[in-house]
C-alpha cells in the first residue's frame, strides 16, 4: 500500500514539474514585446531585436523538445518498472553497494547522454550556428564530450563512494558525514576551479602587461584591493559570446575574461565590469553564496537520509530489494519541489548580490561605462529584453538588463 502511495507521489511530482515548466516556458515566449526602450534602439536595431526574438524562440523549441523526451522517458522507466528490473539484476551480480551503483547509474546514465547527444550537437551545429554564435569545430565538440564524460565518471565515482561508505560505516547519521564531506569537496572545487576545472577545456592566460593592465593596477591601488590573478580566457573558440568570472578563495580568487569581451569592448567598459567582479569579493557574495550552498547541502543530506530509510520507495521503483542506488533515484525525483523552492531563493540571493556589484562599480568606477557594456552584451548575446516578470523571479540569477540599467541610474 505505502509502496503505491510513493509511486503516486513520485509520479505526481515529476508531472508538475513538465506541466509547470512549459506553462513558465510558455508566458515567457507570449510575454515578448515589440517596443525597444529608447535608450537601445542604438544596440537593438529592428533587425537584430528580430533576430533576438527568434533566436529565444528557435532554443526555446530545443529545449522544450529535450524536456519532452526526458519527461517521457523517466515515465516510462517509471511505470513499467524498468529502474527496478535493472536494479534487482544487478545485486543478483555482486553484493557490493558501491559496484551496483556505478553498474545502475553507468547503464542509465550513458542511456541519457547518447539521447540527449543529438540535441547538443544540434543546437550548437544548427541554432548556434544560424545566429552567428558557434565557433565550436566538430573535433572540438567530440572532444569536450570525451573531457565531460571522463570528468563526470570520475568525480561521480570518488563522490558515490565517498558517501556509500559513510553510508555503511555510520548508518542512521552517515548525512552528517556527507554533509562534511560534500562541504568540503564545495569549497575546494570553489577555491581551485580556475586552477584546476577551467583548463581542461579552456586555455587561462595572464591579462598582458599594456594600457588595459596599467588602468586595472590604477584602479587596484584605489580601493585598495589585489587584482594579480586576472586572466583571459579562449571562449572564442567555442562561441562568439562574451563573459566574465569571480572564482576562488583567498590567495586563489580569480578574474577570468572572455576573449570576446576583450574584444568588443573599451578599456572603459572592461574596467567597469572588472570593478562589478570585485564588488562580489568586497560585499562579502562569494563567501555568503558558499554558506548558503553548504546549508542547502545540510538539508539535501538530511532527506537524502530520509529517503533512503523509507525502503517503500524502492519498491515504488518497481524494486523487490531497497538499494542505495534506488534511494538516489527517489530522492532526486522527490526532491524537485524542494528544489525548487531553494532555486528560487538563491536566485532572489543572486539577483540582491548583482544590484549590489553594479552599485559598487558605479561607486568606485564608472556607472554609465557598466551601463554601456551591460547594453552591449545583452546585445551581442541576443538576450531578451522583456523577459515575463514571475519566469524572471523564478529562473533569473541575474536581474532582467532593464531593471539593471534603471538601479544604476538610480
Amino acid at each position: 500500500m505505502f509502496s503505491n502511495i510513493w509511486f503516486i507521489v513520485i509520479l505526481f511530482f515529476i508531472i508538475f514539474n513538465f506541466i509547470f515548466s512549459s506553462i513558465l516556458e510558455y508566458i515567457n515566449d507570449k510575454n515578448w514585446k515589440n517596443h525597444v526602450p529608447e535608450e537601445l534602439k542604438k544596440f537593438y536595431p529592428n533587425e537584430k531585436y528580430q533576430k533576438a526574438r527568434d533566436y529565444k524562440l528557435e532554443t526555446g523549441k530545443i529545449s522544450f523538445l529535450s524536456s519532452s523526451i526526458s519527461f517521457v522517458i523517466t515515465l516510462v522507466l517509471i511505470i513499467s518498472g524498468i529502474y527496478g528490473t535493472v536494479s534487482d539484476n544487478i545485486t543478483k551480480i555482486t553484493e557490493s553497494i558501491f559496484t551496483q551503483s556505478v553498474l545502475f547509474f553507468s547503464i542509465f546514465y550513458l542511456l541519457n547522454y547518447i539521447i540527449s547527444l543529438p540535441i547538443k550537437f544540434y543546437s550548437t551545429f544548427v541554432v548556434e550556428e544560424k545566429f552567428g554564435f558557434n565557433k565550436t569545430t566538430k573535433r572540438l565538440f567530440i572532444v569536450d564530450q570525451i573531457k565531460s564524460l571522463l570528468l563526470s565518471a570520475l568525480i561521480g565515482g570518488i563522490l558515490l563512494f565517498f558517501a556509500i561508505q559513510f553510508f555503511i560505516i555510520f548508518e542512521e547519521n552517515f548525512w552528517i558525514y556527507l554533509w562534511l564531506g560534500l562541504s568540503i569537496f564545495l569549497i575546494f572545487t570553489n577555491t581551485f576551479y580556475a586552477s584546476l576545472i577551467v583548463p581542461i577545456f579552456n586555455k587561462l592566460e595572464p591579462l598582458s602587461d599594456g594600457e588595459l593592465r596599467r588602468k586595472i593596477n590604477e584602479y587596484s591601488k584605489m580601493i585598495g584591493y589585489s587584482l594579480k590573478n586576472i586572466f583571459i580566457i579562449d571562449g572564442s573558440k567555442r562561441s562568439t559570446k562574451a563573459n566574465a568570472f569571480f572564482s576562488g578563495l583567498g590567495p586563489k580568487k580569480t578574474i577570468a575574461l572572455y576573449d570576446t569581451l576583450i574584444e568588443n569592448h573599451t578599456d572603459e567598459e572592461l574596467l567597469a565590469v572588472l570593478a562589478h567582479e570585485v564588488g562580489h569579493y568586497k560585499r562579502n557574495h562569494v563567501f555568503k553564496g558558499l554558506i548558503l550552498s553548504i546549508a542547502q547541502i545540510g538539508l539535501i543530506c538530511f532527506l537524502f537520509q530520509l529517503c533512503l530509510n523509507e525502503g517503500e520507495i524502492s519498491f515504488a521503483l518497481g524494486g523487490k530489494i531497497p538499494t542505495f542506488h534506488l534511494g538516489l533515484i527517489g530522492f532526486s525525483l522527490l526532491y524537485s519541489p524542494i528544489g525548487l523552492i531553494t532555486g528560487v531563493m538563491m536566485n532572489i540571493f543572486s539577483r540582491k548580490n548583482e544590484y549590489e556589484a553594479d552599485k559598487f562599480a558605479k561607486d568606485t568606477y564608472d556607472g554609465k561605462q557598466l551601463s554601456l557594456a551591460l547594453k552591449k552584451l545583452s546585445a551581442n548575446n541576443l538576450s531578451n529584453l522583456h523577459p515575463h516578470p514571475f519566469y524572471a523571479f523564478i529562473h533569473y540569477s541575474h536581474p532582467p538588463l532593464l531593471k539593471r540599467l534603471n538601479a544604476l541610474k538610480n
